[in-house]
This record gives structure tokens, C-alpha cells and sequence, in this order.
């Protein structure tokens, strides 16, 4: 019954109708002065009549806004007082239009069509009102019926194409409203569903990075812990590996962590030319990457592909360093329309597969760039394949 508008709205609805009032009654008076040849007579009531029924219409066009079925409620009570004493229509009725706006603009649905059934009925209604009040002067001869008949056709057209106007300007309005309520729906799906995918990024971002840190500092510290006692040399060089590999991880987290924090842009990622660091950090870690790169790259590869291609290694070599049992062969081949990647490491029988987000996430990067990857055990190997297209990133 009652709509949550701002105050702002408010205090102009009722400054409008009050402007409303202020104009039309001094018209109804004229029109009253300079048609009805007992109005002196009776000029009290018949004044006090124009006010009162001036004040309820544009009451309801005050609270239209506020209140659709309350406006329409009121205006409905203004009509029947307006003819229950005889009143000719006057300009004090223009606020019905207002009524009839709101109701198709802002009403419920049920409103929406009791505002257009008020227009329909109250046409009909007004012609009929009309011509009774006119049927002295349609009087004069035995056409009487077909000249009420006729003019009160006439009347109810005119006003019913004057109030379904109104009430269809409000119904274009209302759809109006519903477009933008709709796309602004639309822009906030959209917004939530780019953060959720920045966050999904990120968070496997930073599963690459730590989870490949982390790897390699455990494999180094493990071989510290041993080569201590025997060849501190080896100790030395496996504790600057550890600090190199940990601050290279810090670095790539804040970086993380700023983007997440300041949504800045991506910032600089990994390429091709960070591959063969990837490969010392693997075999500093005590694991040989045998690499073959055939064919060789015709050109510079686009910079989501040597992302895709950076951090898919970066996985399956992690994966290799936890599961693996020896060494790890790499092979890229970089076609002209695509490159294709094959990492395979023994793993024991005993050793579970590596699955978890890991596997997801090198699935996730070759489908952002139209690619597909499997990784499956093949007779005591783990096997790692994807093909990336290159020219679908162009």
C-alpha cells in the first residue's frame, strides 16, 4: 500500500499538486461563473463543492506516488462526490491523469489493470454523466435517445482516449523502469561473477607458487639435513636455494595480495624466458628435468600461452618433486598453431596419484586459453599432456 520513495520525491508531489490546486480551482470557478446562470444564488455551496472536490483530486495526485491504490482509492471518491452534486467537469480533473500514471507506473500488477479498468469504466462512466446532464438541451424532438445515445458516445470516447493515454504513458514508464532494473541486475551479476573469477584466479595462482616453493624447499631442506654432517658445502649451497626459492615466493604473494587488495592490473607474469630458472630451481631441488623442445617457437608465442604453458610445467614438475620417484622428462612442441606439452615422471606403486587442486588448476589454465589437458598413470608413469592453440589467443 505504501511505496519507500525518498523524502525528495515527496515534498515535490506535494508541491506539484498544491501548484496543481492553486491553478485549476480559480478555472473551475470561472468556468462555473460563466456557465451556470443560478451559481449567485447558490454560490456558497456551489464554490464549497469545487473545493472540496478539487482537494480530494489532487490529494490523491500528492500521494500517487507514495500510495498508487490509495490515490486511485481517493480519486475514485472525489468522482463520486464531483457527481453526486451535479458538477460539471472542470480543470480540477487533470489530476486524475496523474492517478492513472502512477498506478500503471508504480502500481502492483493487479493495480496496473484495475488502473486501466478505471480508465475504460471511467470514460464510460463520464459520457453517460455528461449527456444526462445535457438532456434538457437534447431535447427537442423525438430523436431524444439517439442524441443522448450519440453524444454520450462522442463524450466517452473523447475522455476515455484522454485517461488511456495517461494511463499508457505510466505503463511505458513502468517498462522503462523494468529495463534499467534489469540491466542493473545484469551489470551486477556480471560484476560478481569477474570477481569470483579474479579470486578463482588468483587463488590458483598462488596454489602454483606455494605449492612449487614449498616443494622445492622441502626437497632442499631434506638434503641439507643429511648432507650436513658429511659435506656442509653442499648444506650451504642447498640454504641459499632454499632463501633464493622463498624470497622469489614472497615476492610473487605480495604481488598476489596487491591485486586482491588494490584490484590493480596483473602485473608482470611469467613467460618463457623464466622456464629455464623454473628448471635450475627443480634441479637444485635434486630432480633432473630432461627437456626437449621440438620444433623450436617460429616466433614470440602470445602472453597468455606462455603463461598457460610457465605455470602447467610449474605443476607438473611440483608434482614430480613430491610424487616422483627419479628423474622427469619435458617435451614441448611448439607447432604453428599450437604447442603441445609432455611431462612424464615414474612414480612407485604404492605412491597415491597426485590429484587435488593442483590437477584442477592445470586443467582450469589450458581451458582459459582454448586448450585441454589430461593426466592419468601409464604403466609406472604419471603422464602430463595438453595442447594449447595458439592462433585461438591471437
Amino acid at each position: 500500500m505504501i511505496r519507500p520513495i525518498s523524502r525528495t520525491w515527496l515534498v515535490l508531489d506535494i508541491v506539484g499538486a498544491v501548484l496543481g490546486l492553486l491553478i485549476t480551482l480559480p478555472l473551475s470557478v470561472g468556468v462555473l461563473a460563466s456557465t451556470s446562470s443560478s451559481w449567485i444564488a447558490d454560490a456558497r455551496f456551489e464554490i464549497a463543492h469545487h473545493i472540496v472536490v478539487a482537494v480530494v483530486m489532487w490529494g490523491a495526485a500528492a500521494i500517487a506516488r507514495l500510495s498508487p491504490p490509495i490515490a486511485l482509492a481517493v480519486a475514485w471518491v472525489g468522482a463520486v462526490v464531483q457527481m453526486a452534486g451535479g458538477m460539471w467537469p472542470s480543470p480540477a480533473n487533470t489530476a486524475v491523469f496523474v492517478v492513472l500514471f502512477a498506478t500503471a507506473a508504480w502500481g502492483s500488477r493487479r493495480l496496473l489493470w484495475l488502473g486501466g479498468a478505471s480508465a475504460l469504466g471511467g470514460g464510460v462512466i463520464a459520457g453517460l454523466y455528461v449527456a444526462l446532464l445535457e438532456r434538457d438541451v437534447l431535447i427537442v424532438d423525438n430523436t431524444y435517445p439517439v442524441r443522448v445515445v450519440a453524444f454520450g458516445a462522442l463524450v466517452s470516447t473523447v475522455v476515455l482516449l484522454s485517461l488511456a493515454m495517461s494511463w499508457g504513458a505510466g505503463l511505458l514508464w513502468r517498462v522503462v523502469l523494468h529495463g534499467r532494473a534489469t540491466r542493473m541486475a545484469q551489470l551486477q551479476a556480471e560484476a560478481v561473477a569477474a570477481e569470483e573469477q579474479e579470486r578463482v584466479r588468483i587463488a590458483r595462482d598462488m596454489h602454483d607458487i606455494v605449492a612449487h616453493s614449498l616443494a622445492v624447499v622441502i626437497a632442499q631442506s631434506d638434503g641439507a639435513r643429511y648432507a650436513a654432517a658429511a659435506q656442509p658445502e653442499l648444506a650451504q649451497e642447498a640454504l641459499t636455494t632454499i632463501a633464493q626459492t622463498a624470497r622469489a615466493a614472497l615476492s610473487d604473494v605480495r604481488m598476489l595480495l596487491t591485486q586482491l587488495r588494490h584490484r590493480q592490473g596483473d602485473g608482470p607474469q611469467p613467460t618463457l624466458a623464466d622456464l629455464e630458472s623454473l628448471f635450475a630451481q627443480v634441479r637444485g631441488a635434486g630432480v633432473e628435468p630432461r627437456v626437449t623442445i621440438d620444433p623450436m617457437p617460429s616466433g614470440e608465442p602470445p602472453g597468455a600461452i606462455q603463461l598457460a604453458v610457465y605455470r602447467i610445467l610449474q605443476e607438473a614438475l611440483t608434482n614430480a618433486l613430491r610424487h616422483g620417484d627419479g628423474d622427469v622428462d619435458v617435451r614441448l612442441s611448439w607447432w604453428p598453431d599450437r604447442v603441445e606439452i609432455h611431462v612424464a615422471n615414474r612414480v612407485a606403486a604404492s605412491t597415491p596419484a597426485p590429484g587435488g587442486h593442483g590437477l584442477v588448476g592445470m586443467r582450469e589454465r589450458a581451458q582459459l586459453v582454448g586448450g585441454a589437458l589430461s593426466a592419468q598413470r601409464e604403466a609406472g608413469w604419471f603422464v602430463v599432456r595438453a595442447t594449447l592453440p595458439i592462433d585461438a589467443v591471437r
